[in-house]
């Protein structure tokens, strides 16, 4: 792409943050340079969802896909330095996949072709570089969640799963188990520092806590007990509902191509 003038860049900024709505207001920082955009496939806990991204020079973005791209939902902001990319090999599910690192989300995400692949991955390297001058922070980050449909049985006890014996993610470890096996709750720093948050029995021995086990369930003024609350996704999967799972390689054949401008080729006004 050729060079841009400041306005130029403010009014792609612009466009990113209005097609989220009032929740894009965020985005409207002076200094912020729209680097990349375009569509990945991100593996959720039940499915496989395409997602639009956007790069910037300081922080990672992306969301939902609403009326073919012009309209976007369930921003999620990322700042560079809190991010760590790790290369993978091709899946028998996702090809042209990589992992996606941050203290309070894990995901694997997948582009249309390897050199699309290779651009993202080298420019929010090359991004976050600028950002952290080549010292990262030492960081905890979250571990990626077992896709539902990975096991059939509990991780930890070897139980079926049934229609009264549900799935659950412990929060720590990602792993899927039973309920009598999560009943523990531990604060998770790096991902939520006031909530206590559902973990398995090894998980919740590694983390030394003292809290007691749940052995009553409460139940509100609706119905809901709280073992209901903490079986609610969270808003990130909540999202994934939005489309059903199929090829991905379909949806990439009418996806625009990954565009990506150099921060440096920003062209100051005269």
């Amino acid at each position: 792409m050729d060079q841009l003038s400041d306005q130029e860049n403010w009014d792609r900024v612009q466009a990113v943050a209005n097609s989220f709505g009032p929740a894009g207001k965020l985005l409207l920082q002076s200094g912020r340079v729209l680097v990349g955009e375009g569509k990945l496939v991100k593996q959720s806990r039940k499915k496989r969802q395409a997602k639009a991204f956007f790069l910037f020079n300081d922080v990672l973005v992306y969301g939902s896909i609403v009326l073919n791209g012009r309209w976007h939902k369930k921003l999620k902001v990322t700042p560079l330095e809190d991010i760590l990319l790790e290369d993978l090999e091709d899946g028998v599910r996702m090809k042209n996949q990589w992992l996606i690192r941050t203290p309070r989300k894990s995901f694997y995400v997948s582009a249309a072709s390897y050199e699309e692949k290779r651009a993202w991955i080298e420019h929010i390297e090359e991004c976050k570089g600028r950002v952290t001058k080549g010292g990262d922070r030492r960081l905890d980050f979250a571990n990626t969640w077992i896709p539902d449909q990975a096991s059939a049985v509990c991780m930890r006890c070897s139980s079926k799963f049934t229609g009264t014996r549900r799935r659950h993610h412990c929060r720590k470890c990602g792993f899927l188990v039973c309920g009598p096996c999560s009943r523990k709750r531990a604060v998770i720093a790096h991902i939520d520092s006031t909530k206590q948050l559902r973990v398995c029995k090894p998980c919740y021995l590694s983390l030394g806590v003292e809290l007691p086990e749940l052995t009553r369930q409460r139940w509100d003024s609706g119905g809901k007990s709280d073992e209901d609350e903490l079986e609610c996704y969270s808003e990130e999967e909540e999202a994934e509902h939005s489309l059903e799972e199929e090829d991905p390689s379909r949806w990439m054949d009418s996806w625009s191509p990954y565009t990506y401008i150099n921060p440096e080729h920003i062209r100051p006004q005269t």
